[in-house]
């Protein structure tokens, strides 16, 4: 590179006026910056300082608007990062129960096991849908939690076909003759059956006995006897005895004997039918019976 001495550069300077060169157009925005450029040279250390007291300031008066989110928020993390998710707002509040009539609610209630600190998250759906399931009445039940904190049970419960009368207590039976609930008067136009082993066959001869409506005119029980056999029990004391085998037949030839002989009707206390083919009939005891005895 080469070297431009001084004295060839001053060989070409000229005498100018300082007036006659031009000035530069400055900017609004131009001058703004200068004078902050110049203040931050002049005044740095005092504005830096006002600065953070102003986002001190700041900063706390946003802390102090939000104080009370936070302490929620620390609270629920609190509860969470402890495992109490109840203390952490997420405690079940509603229990929705549908479909059941023969379940109490309170049965249901301490079948699903929720205690006052039992949380959404922490909720077994499964384990307590088994534990529903098992009630007596209950032939299926879903059971559903929706956060933050309900809980949804729907009951399905088994159709009560007859009621059962054992050792003083009358229960509701279903198809396969086990017990459901109590019974209540809402129950009372099912058919009664009384005895040991009645719930057990109950659904069959209820089946036989449909078949033959007349035959349910004032019928009051259905008892089995030995469990083994049945015998019809009707308002007016009336009992008659079936075989244990060929029901149907037994209770054809009755509905035939009525048609003919009214004999439903007859002053008897006793139609025997356990042998096929033969009608054995025990009529009331009179008065002449009476003082005879």
């Amino acid at each position: 590179m080469q070297q431009v001495k001084s004295e060839a550069f001053l060989a070409g300077a000229r005498l100018v006026d300082p007036r006659a060169l031009p000035v530069p157009i400055r900017s609004p925005r131009r001058k703004l910056a200068n004078r902050l450029n110049r203040a931050l040279v002049l005044h740095g250390g005092l504005i830096r300082r006002c600065a953070m007291i102003a986002l001190v300031a700041a900063a706390g008066f946003a802390v102090y608007q939000v104080r009370e989110p936070i302490g929620q928020m620390a609270n629920m993390l609190g509860g969470v990062a402890q495992g109490n998710f109840a203390q952490a707002g997420l405690a079940i509040g509603e229990i929705s129960i549908t479909g059941q009539t023969l379940t109490s609610e309170q049965a249901i209630f301490d079948a699903l096991g929720i205690q006052p600190h039992t949380s959404t998250l922490g909720f077994d759906v499964e384990a307590a849908r088994l534990r529903v399931a098992d009630l007596p009445a209950v032939e299926a039940v879903t059971v559903r939690k929706t956060y933050p904190g309900d809980v949804d049970v729907v009951i399905t419960e088994k159709v009560p076909v007859a009621r059962w009368a054992v050792d003083g207590i009358t229960f509701l039976i279903d198809g396969k003759g086990e017990q459901i609930a109590e019974t209540t008067g809402a129950y009372a136009e099912l058919p009664l059956v009384i005895g040991d082993g009645a719930a057990d066959d109950a659904l069959v001869m209820i089946r036989a006995l449909n078949s033959f409506p007349m035959l349910q005119d004032g019928l009051v029980a259905l008892s089995r006897i030995a469990d083994r056999r049945w015998d019809l029990i009707f308002d007016t004391g009336l009992r008659v005895q079936l075989p244990e085998q060929g029901v149907a037949q037994a209770l054809a030839r009755l509905v035939s004997y009525q048609n003919d002989y009214q004999l439903l009707d007859r002053d008897v206390s006793v139609i025997d039918l356990r042998v096929d083919s033969v009608v054995a009939v025990r009529p009331n005891k009179t008065d002449e019976d009476t003082d005879k005895s």
